[in-house]
């Protein structure tokens, strides 16, 4: 019997010359590759490169079918959301510490002249460390291997309900951040003159004049607490759609996609 060399074409690898008997038989040379045209080796070499994440498998009639490496469908929507998150935790940090420093002075923090929602560190704790971490994990059972697998789509779940715990904490904040307006001095004394209030002063700034000090404290606060809560609740969205994310890869895998017959 006469060994025959077949071409295979795939979007991974422009060629590939397999060599096998002419009645259809596989032998130890089926599975061997010629690597011309591959750019990461040199040309005219024979070598038995193929990776372990591809399969070779011998069909009827002597045709060979090309599986691709899987698709993770799970995977790659964790990835996407591991990739959101990122930016989101920057923002949320960011907004937190700006606030400690009410027209852009450092002695309203040396005074202790700060709203107190800024000092339970929402942005920093809740939507930043409590939600990074779990991004962190995430974005790994977006990747091919040990933790793209049922087992670590399982703990993604607990991962991302540490996550959601957090933007609901920095959620929170922001609520009453917005709720109970700025410290401000009025007249003489530091105070919150709409902590008592039913926050209309949002949209009504003829009560604006009350905070003489610091200057344009409403709106620094309203602004930056109004980001934390966009923020936080996108963050919120994620997290949960990844747990339902999460619980998908865990009972039904991940979703293969093979190219068929080439």
């Amino acid at each position: 019997m006469t060994a025959e060399r077949v071409m295979l074409t795939s979007a991974a690898y422009p060629t590939l010359c397999l060599t096998f008997l002419s009645d259809g038989h596989a032998t130890s040379h089926s599975r061997t590759i010629f690597t011309e045209d591959f750019p990461f080796a040199k040309q005219s070499t024979f070598s038995t490169i193929t990776p372990a994440s591809e399969k070779l498998k011998l069909k009827p009639g002597g045709r060979f079918y090309f599986q691709e490496p899987a698709d993770m469908c799970t995977g790659k929507c964790s990835l996407c959301i591991a990739v959101t998150l990122y930016p989101l935790v920057l923002i949320s940090i960011i907004c937190n510490i700006v606030l400690f420093f009410p027209d852009g002075d450092i002695k309203y923090a040396k005074d202790d002249h700060i709203t107190p929602e800024v000092k339970y560190m929402g942005g920093v704790i809740g939507g930043g460390i409590l939600v990074l971490l779990p991004a962190l994990y995430i974005h790994l059972t977006g990747q091919q291997g040990c933790c793209g697998n049922r087992c670590g789509m399982f703990l993604s779940i607990a991962f991302a309900a540490v996550g959601a715990a957090g933007a609901l904490y920095s959620f929170i904040v922001a609520i009453l951040g917005l709720k109970n307006g700025p410290l401000c001095k009025v007249l003489l004394i530091w105070m919150r003159p709409f902590e008592d209030g039913d926050s209309s002063y949002l949209s009504d700034n003829s009560q604006w004049w009350k905070c003489l000090e610091p200057e344009n404290i409403i709106q620094f606060n309203i602004g930056l607490f109004s980001t934390l809560l966009v923020t936080s609740g996108l963050q919120l969205i994620l997290c949960a759609t990844q747990m339902i994310n999460g619980l998908v890869g865990c009972l039904c895998g991940t979703c293969n996609k093979d190219s068929g017959m080439i």
